[in-house]
């Protein structure tokens, strides 16, 4: 297992400025702690709540940049729907997104080969029409986004040992 540690003043700062920051700071720390490359390789170094809350990295940043079309066109609909995400998140107490996780399974699993196909920039754009019905989805995690992030912040503050070792 790969030791992620975090210093002390960092969380103490990073939890003065906001959740954002809190969460952020375990984020960076366990992408240092494998050399910034999500591999599958590395996945194996990493705990179960470390590599859930990678997952929730890249569906976020995702997600509110570009919505689950973005998302799934991207690449990282194996990681997210194909792994037990929506399961861990519900173990941590996120019954809503694993929900919308789910709900965007669905949809992933309709709709996954058309959407990872490698296309211009204008066929790119061309998908949000194509594809409709993750509009509602996309408008949901927009819409719960500080929420979740403040379940996760509280999350990870309570269970600090499974994410890093605080020096």
């Amino acid at each position: 297992m790969k030791e992620v540690t975090i210093k002390d003043e960092v969380l103490r700062q990073a939890a003065g400025e906001g959740m954002d920051a809190f969460v952020g700071v375990f984020i960076q720390a366990i992408k240092d702690a494998i050399g910034g490359e999500l591999t599958a390789e590395m996945l194996g170094e990493l705990n179960s709540d470390q590599i859930t809350l990678l997952a929730w990295d890249i569906l976020h940043e995702e997600v509110m940049d570009g919505g689950f079309v973005q998302l799934i066109h991207n690449g990282y609909g194996p990681f997210i729907f194909k792994n037990p995400f929506a399961k861990a998140l519900k173990l941590w107490g996120m019954r809503e997104l694993s929900k919308l996780v789910y709900d965007a399974h669905t949809l992933y699993v309709k709709y996954h080969e058309p959407l990872e196909k490698d296309c211009t920039d204008d066929e790119f754009m061309a998908l949000f029409e194509q594809f409709p019905e993750f509009d509602d989805l996309d408008d949901e995690f927009v819409e719960q986004e500080e929420t979740w992030t403040e379940q996760i912040a509280r999350y990870i503050d309570e269970n600090i040992e499974k994410f890093a070792t605080i020096q």
